[in-house]
């Protein structure tokens, strides 16, 4: 009995001691940068010593709610409805993992997998590379359109603030779809598969296996995603944006992510761009525990 009391406390050290280095790497690059926060304090600017630089205490996060106010709700409602088409395409990779664990050829299935799970590992320079030789004035699409007489002048697709929305969000399908169904196809191989089989003997067909005990397993995992997505629901990201902005369509896709660079780094005004991203952070804390509350009392189940 003690040999096996060893041998457990002698496992749990080496897990221990196989976990420090995350948590010093996280402690390092998630903690310790807080200290930054404290230049939302102050009028900083680059070059001048902490201890001579002037205290304003709230200004720069008054100047939000101020002389900022007009821009940033333009920023907010951009990020808004980028988030809010990403949640409402939030099932997609669940769905998509679902049919192709229903493609019985393994090599094809593979092929799939990887051929959809590629684009995330793509830059989205390169995207927008790609997405200007085939969308642009002279680019694919005009090129063939205009020869079939269908068109007689280039749409300039990437210029049109009309479509701005949709063409982005269709842009993050393709990229992240296949990625965001791996855990979904690892959550499905944990689904015990005699519920499958004593399914088809009742007489039940793909569909309805599908529906009734593919769907329910991988509702907790859905859950889970969904919660984190809402946390971060004002976090949609930097560079998809700032690559494909351009001045027809910078009302359209300026985000806050963008707004903070090209105030902080572009205007050096570093004091009220930290002062918007502890805005965000906190903003973005209260709607992570205001989902999970709501979750834990609709379902009985949560994530903190």
């Amino acid at each position: 009995m003690k040999i096996l009391e060893r041998i457990r406390g002698d496992e749990r050290l080496r897990l221990l001691l196989l976990a420090i280095p995350f948590v010093v790497f996280i402690f390092m690059f998630s903690y310790v940068p807080l200290f930054g926060w404290i230049y939302s304090f102050f009028n900083y600017k680059p070059g001048i010593p902490l201890s001579r630089t002037p205290f304003v205490g709230l200004e720069n996060y008054a100047l939000i709610f101020t002389f900022y106010k007009k821009q940033i709700w333009g920023v907010l409602r951009n990020t808004l409805i980028f988030s809010s088409l990403g949640l409402l395409c939030s099932p997609l990779p669940m769905l998509f993992a679902i049919f192709l664990n229903e493609i019985k050829s393994l090599r094809f299935k593979k092929l799939v997998q990887t051929t959809t799970t590629l684009p995330h590992f793509i830059s989205w320079i390169i995207v927008f590379s790609l997405a200007f030789s085939i969308f642009s004035d002279s680019g694919v699409v005009n090129n063939i359109l205009i020869s079939l007489g269908l068109i007689e002048n280039p749409t300039m697709l990437l210029g049109n603030s009309d479509v701005v929305y949709i063409f982005q969000m269709m842009l993050g399908w393709w990229k992240s779809t296949g990625w965001g169904a791996i855990i979904y196809i690892a959550a499905i191989s944990g689904i015990d598969m005699e519920l499958y089989d004593a399914a088809a003997v009742d007489g039940a067909g793909r569909f309805a296996r599908m529906r009734h005990i593919t769907v329910p397993g991988l509702l907790p995992t859905y859950l889970v995603l969904l919660l984190l997505s809402i946390g971060s629901i004002i976090s949609v990201g930097f560079d998809q944006y700032f690559v494909f902005y351009n001045a027809l369509v910078a009302d359209k896709i300026e985000v806050i992510d963008t707004f903070v660079f090209r105030v902080g780094i572009s205007k050096n005004d570093y004091s009220f761009a930290t002062a918007v991203g502890i805005m965000k952070t906190f903003i973005s804390l209260m709607l992570l525990f205001s989902a999970n509350n709501i979750a834990k009392k609709v379902r009985g189940e949560a994530i903190i």
